[in-house]
């Protein structure tokens, strides 16, 4: 049975109401139901075992956005993250999408760099040549670390050799290893293998080896998206269409042009993508590296998305940047809500999520650059913090409802005004 992403009213619903409706539409198991109803998914004796020094747990609020269609094909995506309107915004989009056809994705192999750092060479470019004789051997070499990723088809494909003649430190030869990782995000991977050919580099070369370690530059793997949205899908009561398209490419301009708002600008792409890494069990670290420093790969710090008119005068937006994530290893594998998460997404691959999470940015940052060049950013973003405020001023139950009403009502959202308002309702009932 195909799964329908569209999640009507949702918002309307209790949390266990919602999850009921999640577990029906993802087909999760009694026992998966209560994984996620309960507090405490994630066993202390489980957490002591990831990291070290654990003392307790940390939990973030975990939502579905609903209506994302990506290829075809629906997708409920769950986000671990304590923004308000994030959820929401990313779930309009896809809402908005869907009618336009969806999210058509992409992505290029599962590919990752190790770096070995070579020093004390007096003749780095024939260092470099001497090593790129001995390709085969080295490839050779860091395969014989990983028989089981040689099995399912991955392992270290080519080497790269780069000199930096004149650095503070003198010259330095670097020896990429480029390795298909399959499924996993692959830094253990990666970092084994750059350890395992650095003794060779050296007989070679006669220099020393520094550093053996993964770069989270990912730039060879790499996951797209795209949409394209009409004018009337796009229109709102307050807007044409027209206008809110002219404004989301305006603003993408800026963003284009200038590091200051590009920075923002990107943030709200990582809106959307972070929570979903975090949801997964993935590093959202170095997946934040890798976005932001593909950002810059032009020389100076600019847009990850682009959006465009086309010709019969649709909105067409893009997103490209590198996406780093597993569905094996880590986090992935010992997180029991993680492991779920990739079930409700019901993804087979480390590349179709790297999609879907790409997808999700690109939803997000639509839905800023809409708010943004039209009523705002805060008209929807603080009615939704709101609630935050509320409970921050201690407001439970339906009073955190009325008392962000008055709020919005006002267009004035502050925690003194929130304690204010509380004491007048509880005055009132008295």
């Amino acid at each position: 049975m195909s799964l329908d992403s569209r999640l009507p009213n949702f918002r309307a619903l209790n949390p266990a109401e919602r999850l009921n409706h999640i577990a029906e539409k993802a087909q999760l198991a009694t026992e998966e139901r209560q994984l996620l109803a309960a507090a405490g998914a994630l066993p202390i004796d489980t957490a002591d075992g990831m990291i070290e020094n654990v003392v307790a747990k940390f939990e973030l609020p975990y939502a579905i956005a609903g209506y994302f269609q990506i290829n075809g094909k629906d997708v409920l995506v769950p986000m671990a993250v304590e923004e308000p309107s994030v959820v929401a915004a990313a779930s309009y989009m896809a809402k908005l999408v869907r009618e336009n056809g969806g999210f058509q994705t992409s992505s290029t192999g599962p590919i990752m760099r190790a770096q070995v750092q070579l020093m004390n060479v007096s003749d780095p470019y024939g260092a470099r040549l001497a090593i790129l004789q001995h390709r085969q051997e080295i490839i050779d070499i860091a395969n014989s670390r990983d028989r089981v990723l040689i099995g399912l088809g991955g392992g270290c494909r080519d080497i790269e050799v780069y000199v930096f003649a004149d650095t503070a430190r003198g010259a330095m030869v670097i020896t990429h290893l480029i390795v298909d990782v399959r499924d996993a995000m692959g830094a253990n991977t990666v970092n084994t293998m750059a350890e395992a050919v650095a003794g060779r580099i050296e007989q070679i070369t006669g220099g020393r080896v520094r550093l053996r370690i993964l770069s989270n530059l990912a730039d060879l793997r790499l996951a797209r998206a795209r949409v394209q949205l009409s004018g009337q899908t796009l229109a709102s009561k307050d807007y044409s269409g027209q206008e809110v398209i002219d404004g989301i490419v305006d603003a993408y301009a800026f963003a284009a042009v200038d590091p200051y708002r590009a920075a923002t600008h990107n943030k709200g792409i990582m809106n959307g993508i972070d929570p979903i890494i975090v949801a997964t069990g993935n590093d959202w670290r170095a997946v934040e590296a890798g976005a932001h420093a593909y950002a810059c790969r032009q020389g100076r710090y600019t847009s990850l998305s682009t959006w465009e008119i086309a010709a019969n005068g649709d909105l067409v937006g893009t997103l490209e940047m590198p996406m780093p994530v597993g569905l094996v290893g880590g986090a992935t594998k010992t997180h029991p809500l993680a492991r779920l998460s990739l079930k409700i997404m019901a993804v087979t691959s480390a590349q179709e999520l790297a999609e879907i999470a790409v997808a999700v940015g690109l939803a997000q940052n639509m839905a800023a650059l809409r708010a943004l060049s039209t009523e705002g950013i805060q008209r929807g973003h603080m009615a939704l913090h709101a609630r935050n405020i509320a409970i921050a001023a201690g407001a439970k139950g339906q009073d955190v409802d009325w008392v962000v009403r008055e709020m919005v009502i006002n267009k004035d959202v502050r925690v003194d005004l929130a304690i204010q308002l509380l004491q007048q309702r509880n005055a009132a009932k008295a």
